[in-house]
């Protein structure tokens, strides 16, 4: 893969303040495309990503608001298009969990799950869709995970987001592939964070015996998968979901 094919285009990360966004973003800038990071209001670490990625050369452009709301995802795509002239690349990353047994899970705990992960998805693809149409090409990229395909225990609303996620990845691959779009999704497995991080040694032996390369995942893992989909070496590729889980599910 040609690391600087995305030269001149334009890369819309949602969620990309931190973690696994801006190490997707940071991915994409490093193959050249310009960069529009997203994150909620709130978020402390979108500025200080900006700089980052300024420092180092890269094109970037910030937009704070909710990707529950169609005006700020709209907001976010004529940010993308007045600074850098297109919507070349849409990812789809903003999600939170609110775990919880399903049976001491609240209305509001599924709500705000379902909301962010599956509904701000569809928003962000609605707004950026158009643009892209307009173009007549564009990739759009939705980040999963595995416990979208297989559940798992404690996750009922992050499982239930991350499986429309899929459905409506494959359904936006359908509807768009006439007009030039592709759509497709990665289904990451146990990755390196914060979280991992503080889990007791035992707790993560028990994680890593399930795993058949031995070790966890890391956001570059994920990134690089998600810059293959965004890049022209996928031009043949869009309904699919690629698992990023070093075999923990086969």
């Amino acid at each position: 893969m040609n690391n600087m094919q995305l030269t001149g285009k334009t890369a819309v990360i949602t969620g990309s303040g931190r973690g696994l966004g801006k190490a997707i973003a940071l991915r994409l800038a490093q193959m050249g495309a310009n960069i529009v990071l997203n994150d909620i209001e709130a978020s402390d670490s979108i500025d200080a990503t900006a700089d980052e990625f300024r420092s180092a050369g890269y094109n970037v452009a910030v937009t704070k608001g909710d990707v529950r709301s169609f005006d700020d995802a709209k907001s976010m795509v004529k940010v993308a298009v007045d600074t850098f002239g297109s919507v070349d690349i849409l990812v789809n990353n903003a999600g939170i969990t609110k775990d919880k047994p399903m049976l001491m899970m609240s209305e509001e705990e599924w709500d705000l799950v379902l909301d962010i992960n599956l509904k701000g998805a569809f928003i962000c693809t609605k707004a950026a869709g158009k643009q892209m149409i307009k173009q007549k090409k564009g990739k759009i990229v939705n980040i999963a995970s595995v416990a979208g395909q297989y559940g798992n225990s404690g996750q009922a609303n992050y499982s239930a987001s991350k499986a429309g996620l899929i459905g409506l990845t494959k359904t936006t691959a359908k509807e768009l592939a006439s007009r030039g779009i592709t759509c497709n999704a990665v289904a990451p497995g146990l990755i390196q964070s914060k979280m991992t991080e503080v889990l007791p040694e035992d707790v993560k032996q028990n994680y890593l015996k399930n795993i058949a390369l031995g070790r966890f995942g890391t956001p570059e893992d994920v990134a690089n998968v998600v810059a293959f989909l965004a890049s022209s070496d996928s031009d043949y590729v869009t309904g699919q979901v690629i698992d990023i889980d070093g075999g923990l599910v086969m």
